[in-house]
């Protein structure tokens, strides 16, 4: 019984690893390129992924618009050329799919205001599926007065622990709807992600009665920086129906902080250590065992005149030295 339940972990523990490697490879085997498009009404974009991997997998694109949920548009398998394509995508020639050897492409014609989204590249195999990093296209059509900028230095650097605040400046024209604001992040690390949002204030808006425009202002701050905060930070409007993305601010961490940082810490490991060293020493002294040194021996030399000797023997001998072995006590 002991044997049969031993075997049956083991067997558990092998396919736990052999799920958790398969998992790994095909997240490793697919590769879409990331980046936000930025196109008119009219233009076309074009986004692509790639596929190193040898399993029978297919290839699906989603489209994910501003907070909704993704949708199903195609689905290709890696080995064949027929393309599926699924609900108000059907029978479009606004978009385009396909394939040269591991590359996938999603072509989309005739840009629309409403093509402005997010889409991705996903592998399903085995009822899994593994997305891509996702690629979000910006449309701005003539005549679209909304205009949205971050008023950051493109690059800033940053002190580990220190505070930052992103200012988005949002100019308005001609839209008597409120907009909502969008922060995300896009780093080597991570994937692109929303990190926060939030709805237009009146507070931070200056309205011009003239033009019928608004000038609001939006704030990112953020505390205790470290590492894992370095990255490009994009402010997205949404107002009358449209996205506009800024043009982003690039935060990296200082090397030159973080060397001084690591210096200072070797140097605090090494004061700590000297320390320790002393306070053992002390310690070691203060028990060390009193008798130890209670026998110290003192040599003294003696000189002694033989009177009685013969001039021969003193002349021979003319000093003899006694030793005596004295004990000092504390």
């Amino acid at each position: 019984t002991m044997a049969s339940a031993q075997l049956v972990l083991l067997i558990c523990f092998l396919l736990g690893e052999m799920v958790q490697e398969t998992h790994l490879t095909m997240s490793s085997s697919l590769n879409q390129e990331t980046g936000f498009l930025l196109a008119h009404v009219g233009e076309k974009v074009t986004m692509r992924c790639t596929y190193e991997g040898n399993e029978p997998a297919w290839i699906c694109w989603y489209m994910q618009t501003l907070g909704q949920k993704p949708k199903l548009m195609s689905s290709m398998f890696v080995y064949g050329t027929e393309i599926t394509f699924y609900e108000e995508f059907k029978n479009s020639s606004h978009y385009v799919i396909g394939k040269e050897e591991h590359m996938h492409y999603l072509t989309i014609i005739d840009l629309k205001m409403s093509d402005s989204a997010t889409y991705y590249c996903a592998l399903s195999y085995k009822q899994v599926l593994y997305f891509g990093k996702g690629t979000a296209v910006s449309v701005k059509g003539p005549g679209f007065n909304i205009q949205a900028s971050v008023h950051q230095l493109e690059s800033e650097t940053i002190q580990p622990g220190a505070s930052v605040t992103l200012n988005c400046l949002v100019q308005i024209d001609s839209c008597d709807g409120e907009h909502n604001v969008y922060w995300f992040r896009n780093s080597e690390e991570s994937e692109p992600g929303l990190i926060y949002t939030y709805g237009s204030r009146k507070d931070k808006c200056m309205s011009n009665s003239s033009t019928k425009s608004q000038i609001c202002v939006h704030s990112l701050s953020m505390k205790n920086l470290n590492a894992s905060h370095s990255g490009t930070y994009y402010c997205a409007v949404a107002s009358c129906g449209h996205v506009v993305f800024g043009n982003g601010t690039i935060l990296s961490l200082s090397c030159v902080y973080m060397v001084l940082g690591l210096t200072e810490c070797f140097l605090n490991i090494f004061y700590l250590f000297n320390v320790l060293q002393l306070i053992f020493f002390c310690f070691y002294c203060h028990f060390q065992d009193p008798n130890q040194d209670t026998d110290r021996i003192h040599y003294a030399s003696i000189n002694v005149d033989h009177s009685n000797r013969s001039r021969r023997q003193r002349s021979s001998t003319a000093t003899e030295c006694v030793y005596s072995k004295i004990s000092q006590g504390k």
